[in-house]
């Protein structure tokens, strides 16, 4: 596994110190969530953590003063007899892959922070992500722990994810490497898949190959839960459970994309068990026109509501050439998602909000039409880096069957 070098971490820190002129941020890393009983979920680390310091541990902190140029790693409190069964990250190792000046050690976090909010009325912090008044799940607490007790030492506590967010939009050389190879892995994977589609009798069959064929080719998992959805399941968007019957003449939705090095995939095919049905091949090529108009679309400089709107288009003559209708209602109906999102250390990156496209931001297109009544869902997903002539689909080579 390449991991990024610790000079990357570095850079980033001082881009955003940059961004904000100076002054006193304290980023948190996730903490531990519970699965059942005793036992935790597997840990994945905050991404804006991550992106400035690399370290996969839970419950530590990042300092960065950027009046003074030094940074600092505050570690976590482990007892001995959770050192023993979960293992522990030294000072030397947590020093060497983010490349701060200084770890400093749980007994002495607390004078620190003091002596840092004496010199320090106003800090910079992380808030929740954008929209989480949407989700239907609980946050992981160890952001508002972190803002509550910071608000209780210094005058001010200020949000960073904007900044951050327009910082991560635009991919540096090294992360789209990381994005590539996810995405060659992810690729390799469908590949096999596809040749196969005949012989599997069963969605879980399906996301078991997948599993085994990106942990073999040296991913970290799945940058998400994957979606492998026979027939009807296709029209349910977030679709997970991946154990229903896959049946002869069915279209298969498959939604999944690998983890390597922090960065993601985010790929979609829609394939069919032996010969597809007239009808199922009518909207899938439907699907596909649209798609490769929609890639064509993305450009630097072009704006993000122009982009909508043409998509809007593009949808509305794919949507009629099925003989449906086409209006307001229908389009949201019969393609309910957005077409694009930022892929990158987060499977749903941050753009940043931006106007205008730019030269180094990689996101996915992913258009569908999805027919319940009809038993019929087709989405086709690549991923897309924006480059100064145009754009580059990463999953080109990848079929889209059906």
């Amino acid at each position: 596994m390449i991991r990024m070098r610790s000079s990357f971490f570095q850079a980033n820190r001082q881009a955003l110190v940059k961004a904000l002129n100076g002054g006193l941020i304290i980023v948190p890393a996730y903490g531990r969530l519970q699965r059942s009983n005793d036992a935790a979920h597997p840990f994945t680390q905050e991404s804006n953590f991550w992106y400035l310091c690399g370290i996969e541990e839970p419950d530590w902190k990042l300092v960065i003063d950027g009046a003074a140029g030094r940074s600092y790693l505050l570690m976590p409190e482990i007892d001995a007899i959770h050192e023993t069964f979960d293992g522990s990250l030294s000072a030397d190792e947590a020093k060497h892959i983010s490349g701060v000046d200084r770890v400093v050690s749980s007994d002495e976090s607390v004078t620190f922070l003091r002596s840092l909010a004496k010199a320090h009325p106003l800090v910079h912090t992380v808030g929740p992500p954008a929209h989480a008044d949407h989700f239907n799940f609980a946050l992981n607490p160890s952001i508002a722990h972190t803002r509550q007790s910071l608000e209780r030492q210094f005058t001010r506590v200020q949000d960073i994810n904007k900044e951050l967010a327009v910082l991560r939009a635009v991919k540096r050389p090294e992360e789209v490497a990381m994005i590539r190879r996810a995405v060659d892995i992810t690729l390799e994977a469908f590949q096999g898949i596809h040749e196969r589609m005949k012989e599997y009798r069963s969605e879980h069959e399906i996301e078991a190959d997948f599993t085994y064929a990106m942990r073999r080719a040296g991913a970290d998992g799945h940058a998400y839960d994957p979606i492998v959805a026979a027939g009807a399941n296709a029209c349910t968007l977030h679709y997970a459970h991946n154990r229903s019957k896959v049946m002869g003449r069915q279209l298969v939705l498959m939604d999944v994309g690998a983890s390597y090095g922090g960065y993601t995939a985010d790929i979609t095919r829609t394939y069919a068990k032996g010969e597809p049905t007239k009808r199922q091949r009518q909207v899938h090529e439907a699907v596909e026109a649209a798609h490769h108009r929609i890639i064509g679309l993305i450009r630097p400089m072009l704006a993000v509501d122009e982009y909508q709107r043409e998509v809007d288009a593009i949808m509305r003559e794919a949507i009629a050439s099925l003989g449906l209708p086409s209006d307001d209602a229908a389009l949201r109906r019969y393609f309910p998602h957005a077409v694009s999102h930022g892929l990158g250390i987060d499977v749903h990156d941050s753009l940043g909000s931006p106007r205008f496209l730019q030269a180094g931001m990689v996101l996915t297109v992913e258009p569908g039409i999805y027919l319940p009544e009809e038993g019929i869902g087709v989405r086709i997903e690549d991923d897309i880096l924006v480059t100064a002539a145009g754009n580059e689909n990463l999953s080109r080579r990848l079929s889209t069957g059906p």
